[in-house]
């Protein structure tokens, strides 16, 4: 008899553990690209939906945005005007406002946006001396494009993690000559310094920049806004989970954005760096 009790205490042990597993909240996942920048995003957005409780890990693949569409991702960062351009590459939108509401219209019919964060972007920026910013008279693209017919501009080679998202072929009015290719940032903004071009495409967010040069204003868009934007399958996340992502853009800027891949750079973890800024910049304060 007493055999039979503790048989069935554990039979039921065993069904309660059983029920606990099915029980729990199944983990979200975030997908990512395979650059650095595309996973620090990634384990940002993960870190946050983990501090409102929401079990979640990060996936990485060529194309995240595929599997967001298909479902086999919850959540996919992403900026606002390569969404747009990936969904309606005819857009001529530029501002931030703009390019997020054509983009949220042109997404396909399972993807929601969250709030894009107005103060963290990763566009493409032309980096240029001090003494070649006064020369043109200004600090801003307007400059750029007022001396147009003296700028030669350099970029990274196709294929470079940091300069994905490619400087335009024309700002404003201003049809720019092919860009000089090389194949590294550090090379390619010795060559400014050094006088054989004027002009670096770079990005706002671009990490370790060198002091010596600095990124010109673009206050008129001249250039398709790329502000951080969450990606989520509709209908799929509670309120928290929205909210967890939505929180992002009230504590995240392009300078930490820079920083922050700046230590992934340097060999950090970026599941390290997106945590340690969410403790020092925590969400809901």
């Amino acid at each position: 008899m007493r055999r039979l009790a503790c048989a069935l205490a554990a039979l039921v042990a065993v069904s309660a553990a059983g029920c606990g597993v099915s029980d729990q909240t199944p983990s979200l996942t975030v997908g990512s690209a395979p650059d650095p920048e595309s996973a620090l995003i990634a384990h940002i957005y993960t870190e946050a939906l983990r501090f409102y409780g929401s079990p979640a890990h990060v996936e990485t693949s060529p194309d995240p945005l595929s599997r967001l569409d298909s479902g086999e991702a919850r959540v996919v960062p992403g900026f606002t005007g390569r969404v747009l351009h990936r969904f309606f590459p005819d857009s001529t939108a530029r501002s931030a406002t703009q390019v997020y509401r054509e983009m949220v219209s042109s997404l396909p019919e399972g993807i929601a946006a969250g709030d894009y964060t107005t103060s963290a972007e990763d566009k493409p920026a032309l980096a240029v001396t001090e003494a070649t910013a006064e020369a043109w008279g200004g600090r801003d693209l307007t400059a750029a494009t007022r001396n147009c017919d003296k700028l030669k501009v350099g970029e990274v080679s196709n294929g470079s993690d940091e300069f994905r998202a490619p400087g335009p072929d024309v700002i404003g009015t201003c049809k720019l000559s092919k860009a000089r290719e090389y194949p590294d940032p550090a090379t390619l903004f010795e060559a400014v310094q050094a006088g054989k071009i004027n002009a670096a495409w770079t990005s706002t967010a671009a990490p370790n920049i060198p002091a010596e040069l600095l990124m010109l204003s673009d206050r008129t868009s001249l250039i398709r806004a790329e502000n951080l934007v969450p990606l989520y399958r509709r209908n799929e996340l509670n309120e928290s989970q929205v909210l967890a992502l939505n929180e992002v853009a009230g504590v995240l800027d392009t300078a930490a954005l820079a920083d922050m891949r700046a230590q992934v750079e340097d060999g950090t973890e970026p599941g390290l760096v997106a945590g340690a800024f969410l403790a020092e910049h925590p969400l809901g304060d």
